[in-house]
């Protein structure tokens, strides 16, 4: 494996990094501690430039190289906060703070995205600026929104962008990456389903909202299967039927639906939106009720630029010595669309091994991905900025 001499070295002590920041989870944007350990760490490191409070409590790093002739300047990206799950993993440096941990891995993203900055401002072996970005709030906070409303992409100049998140069940050592739609625009929904409350032996006397919400849930997924393009993705998924009332006897006046909606597509994104809107609507007026619509949309389909897929995929392919796996498209989300939308750019995957899966309270980072996803952040920069 093409792991440069260097990060080998450093293996042990970005393997501490990582597990202090498991230690210490910290979630959405009171990411303090990690914030304050990733600015101390920069600054130790040497680096240019070195703020924080982007994005709230973000923290970005400046690295300039050696020469600077075409005036290329690159950015890194890697998350920092923790989810509010209960840790099962028993590890030693398990989380010490009561219902949060660090299950998706952005503690290992954070660490090797570190021990590049540490090797990039050792060496400098590049030709122009590489901008190291460490971001809160990827955890339904948008985090990437906020920094890049703070500036962050014409404030350092950022011409092309790139990001890496690990994938339990690939192997480690290997990268998987696909160009266009990645991952997938996440909107939510709340229906407020209202009628007539009434004793459950006089149905006549009411107007049954939990037979109404059943056929709005029905109904929507007509929107898949009737009214979107079959070769275009669309997932409508209701995770939440609640009623107010918990009797056997009762027909509650209210009945809320909550779940999520989940497209690749911009048109048929708004098209989910228009007919579940109607659907919801015209349902509950056909039974005699009413619903109050709350359709809020989330992070935009994370696209992978052409361009800059073609060139990761190069770099990933050099450090893991072995093909790069094509990634399938993925219905969850990942806020790192805000920035690839400012910014082209290309979010690529790092096998974490047999693990647990991500966002489970057993999963645990893969120590051993740490010098195969450092050298890849490191490569990237000196491959894409050479030292005439």
């Amino acid at each position: 494996m093409p792991i440069k001499n260097r990060i080998a070295e450093l293996h042990d002590e970005i393997t501490a990094w990582r597990r202090d920041i498991h230690e210490h989870p910290e979630t959405m944007y009171d990411t303090e501690r990690t914030s304050a350990l990733v600015a101390d760490k920069l600054r130790e490191f040497g680096c240019d430039e070195v703020v924080e409070g982007i994005g709230r409590t973000g923290v970005v790093g400046v690295i300039k190289g050696r020469t600077d002739t075409a005036g290329r300047v690159v950015g890194l990206r890697a998350d920092m906060d923790a989810l509010p799950i209960i840790e099962a993993t028993g590890l030693p440096y398990a989380s010490k703070t009561p219902g949060k941990m660090h299950a998706c891995g952005h503690d290992g993203h954070t660490a090797m995205l570190l021990g590049a900055a540490k090797y990039l401002a050792e060496t400098r072996n590049f030709d122009g600026t590489a901008v190291v970005v460490f971001q809160p709030a990827e955890e339904g906070g948008a985090g990437g929104d906020a920094m890049v409303k703070d500036g962050l992409i014409t404030r350092w100049g950022i011409q092309e962008i790139y990001g890496m998140h690990n994938m339990p069940g690939l192997p480690v050592g290997s990268f998987s990456i696909r160009p266009g739609a990645f991952y997938a625009a996440t909107d939510n929904f709340t229906v407020d389903v209202v009628g007539k409350g009434s004793h459950a032996a006089r149905p006549h006397a009411g107007v049954d909202t939990t037979l109404i919400a059943s056929h709005i849930v029905i109904a929507l997924q007509s929107i898949a299967s009737r009214n979107a393009d079959p070769l275009k993705s669309l997932v409508v998924s209701v995770t939440s039927f609640r009623t107010e009332s918990d009797a056997y006897n009762v027909i509650p006046e209210h009945v809320e639906l909550r779940g999520t909606v989940r497209t690749f597509d911009k048109e048929i994104r708004q098209l989910a939106e228009d007919r579940f809107k109607a659907i919801a609507t015209t349902t509950a007026e056909a039974f005699g009720g009413k619903a109050n619509v709350r359709y809020e949309r989330g992070y935009p389909s994370m696209v992978n630029a052409e361009t800059e897929t073609i060139f990761a995929r190069d770099v990933a392919r050099k450090i893991s010595g072995i093909p790069v796996i094509d990634a399938a498209a993925i219905m969850g989300g990942e806020d790192f669309a805000y920035m690839l939308e400012a910014c082209p750019g290309a979010y690529i995957q790092i096998g974490n091994g047999n693990t647990a899966d991500v966002h489970h309270p057993l999963y645990n980072f893969n120590d051993e991905a740490i010098p195969h996803g450092t050298s890849y952040w490191a490569e990237l920069v000196e491959t894409r900025m050479p030292v005439a």
